[in-house]
């Protein structure tokens, strides 16, 4: 990893990963991943603002966003540095060789420890909230996810999930459509919990292609040492990672 030692300032977000043309931060729970009409702080403006600051850098900073993170999710994200890599990327994200698993803590467990769900989402952008529905309906999306349990604990289930298509708030609705919604996501049906936190989900790794050196990256962001991942431990996270095979199916 570069951008340390010295007089470099250091990042203003955990940094797993950086070279001249990409840069893979831990996204935090909360925060936009790019700005909208709110103003709130989005983590393309935060990571152009901090290169700035450890490069000492004068002018506009380029910082290109690949894929999303809806903004209560937290973990691996990766982003551009130059444009050149930003298309190359944006290119692996068009043709799915552009792999993400993502960690979950939902209630109950799935009838099947494994599987792939297909549905149709429709969004309502006036309350934020998605629909889900069997079949084709007007101005709904098809959305595809394959999961597999890891491991038990209590009344919670940790899942690993690998999404096929990426839409708006995509796990926490199928998940909550086949009855195991995310712990503390009240938004779709989870029940209430003493202390809730943020959505109990989670960008664990980031597969792809080097857009220049052509060499597989994997970057990984372990899940934060708080409820209700610390029900499970670094041992099931691993399992977690080698789930899927990196043509996305499962391992």
């Amino acid at each position: 990893m570069t951008g340390s030692g010295g007089s470099i300032p250091a990042p203003v977000l955990p940094v797993l990963y950086e070279d001249n043309h990409l840069l893979a931060v831990v996204k935090p729970p909360g925060i936009l991943s790019q700005a909208d009409d709110t103003g709130e702080a989005d983590m393309v403006t935060l990571l152009k603002d901090d290169l700035k600051e450890r490069y000492n850098k004068p002018g506009n900073v380029y910082v290109g966003l690949v894929h999303r993170l809806d903004r209560p999710v937290g973990g691996a994200m990766l982003f551009a540095k130059t444009s050149k890599a930003a298309s190359r990327l944006s290119e692996s994200v068009r043709s799915r060789n552009f792999d993400k698993t993502y960690l979950a803590v939902v209630h109950g467990v799935p009838s099947a420890l494994s599987g792939r769900l297909r549905h149709f989402l429709r969004k309502d952008a006036a309350r934020n909230i998605v629909t889900v529905h069997d079949k084709p309906v007007p101005d709904a999306k098809e959305a595809i996810l394959e999961y597999s349990v890891v491991e038990k604990h209590g009344p919670y289930s940790l899942i690993a999930v690998k999404l096929l298509t990426g839409r708006s708030h995509q796990i926490r609705a199928q998940m909550a459509a086949i009855g195991c919604p995310l712990v503390y996501d009240r938004k779709y049906g989870a029940p209430p919990v003493q202390g809730e936190q943020d959505i109990a989900l989670w960008s664990i790794s980031i597969g792809v292609a080097h857009p220049v050196t052509k060499e597989w990256l994997t970057i990984v962001a372990q899940p934060p040492a708080s409820e209700p991942w610390n029900r499970f431990d670094e041992q099931h996270f691993t399992r977690a990672l080698h789930t899927f095979d990196r043509q996305g199916g499962m391992g």
